[in-house]
């Protein structure tokens, strides 16, 4: 059986599926040959990230797909319900790269409360002539110790989150609405561990009392950060996304950065992705990664032996 790899797939996944007999390939094709290519290669299983679709019109024309996987948590690619219905069995990994994102998001958590993406910017270009004023204008960073972290969404990256924000001593105030309460446990290196009973809050009171927000959802049919949210926020509050483009209005997050409403943003997905908004590109309280919370090297590698096992579970 053939399987094509769209978007990729970690070494050590592809050498797992290729001995169990597949045929793996990992050679991108562009979305416009996608359909075609998969009918005369007479692929079985197609593998995907964030970058390849998977609609309708490629599901009714590739009647040799038995397999749809996505690398990595969200499925907003793919017609899911619809692949379903039509015999396909449809697989994700939504375990693998939880640490990755949460690690992301406190990566820019630290930079944006010491200025290192404003910084980063300005000293190549002004470090040796005005290092002083610089150092002034840098000079005002905060701590997160002590601080609240908002967090909407306590699934698997949000639980992660929470673990690193307790880690460094912070609050947490936490937003799902599938949920009332959670266990939370944490280990540690020497084999101990502490656990902890997680409150679920109302979303306003997340909102009006969180000093930074970190959200942790699937994509939305419609924003869950917009005017009325952002109105219920502390001034000064620093805003994440690393969760899916769509989930914060932003437009109006640059209006609240511009007035100062907002202190800072960091996003890691975008609305119009990959093409993200030039005034979110250029804006100077923004820290920005190009859809990178899943891409460690060892995310990716769990990501790939977890996809290989159910794919060979399913069709062996």
């Amino acid at each position: 059986m053939k399987i094509l790899a769209n978007d990729g797939i970690s070494n050590s996944g592809k050498k797992k599926l290729e001995e169990s007999g597949f045929d793996v390939s990992t050679n991108f094709v562009e979305q416009k040959n996608l359909i075609s290519h998969i009918n005369r290669e007479n692929i079985s299983v197609l593998l995907v990230r964030s970058a390849t679709k998977v609609r309708k019109d490629l599901i009714d024309q590739c009647p040799s797909v038995k397999v749809i996987g996505r690398g990595g948590v969200g499925m907003d690619n793919i017609d899911v319900e619809y692949a379903k219905a039509k015999g396909i069995e449809v697989i994700n990994t939504p375990a693998a790269s939880s640490s990755s994102v949460a690690e992301l998001v406190f990566a820019h958590l630290y930079g944006s409360v010491r200025f290192l993406h404003e910084s980063n910017r300005e000293m190549p270009l002004d470090g040796d002539k005005n290092f002083k004023v610089l150092k002034k204008n840098y000079s005002k960073g905060i701590e997160l110790r002590g601080k609240t972290l908002g967090i909407i969404g306590f699934g698997r990256i949000g639980r992660e989150t929470a673990k690193l924000a307790i880690g460094v001593g912070m609050n947490i105030l936490v937003y799902d609405k599938f949920l009332k309460e959670s266990d939370l446990k944490i280990d540690f290196f020497d084999g101990n561990c502490v656990e902890f009973k997680i409150q679920i809050s109302k979303l306003e009171i997340v909102l009006k009392n969180c000093d930074f927000l970190t959200l942790h959802i699937p994509a939305q049919d419609k924003y869950v950060i917009d005017t009325k949210e952002f109105e219920l926020m502390k001034n000064g509050i620093g805003i994440i996304n690393a969760a899916r483009g769509g989930v914060v209005n932003e437009d109006e997050l640059i209006k609240r950065l511009d007035n100062d409403k907002i202190s800072f943003a960091a996003l890691d997905t975008f609305e119009n992705e990959p093409n993200p908004s030039i005034k979110l590109l250029m804006h100077p309280k923004i820290s920005l990664t190009p859809h990178i919370g899943a891409a460690t090297n060892e995310a990716q590698d769990r990501i790939g032996i977890e996809l290989a096992t159910q794919i060979i579970d399913i069709l062996k």
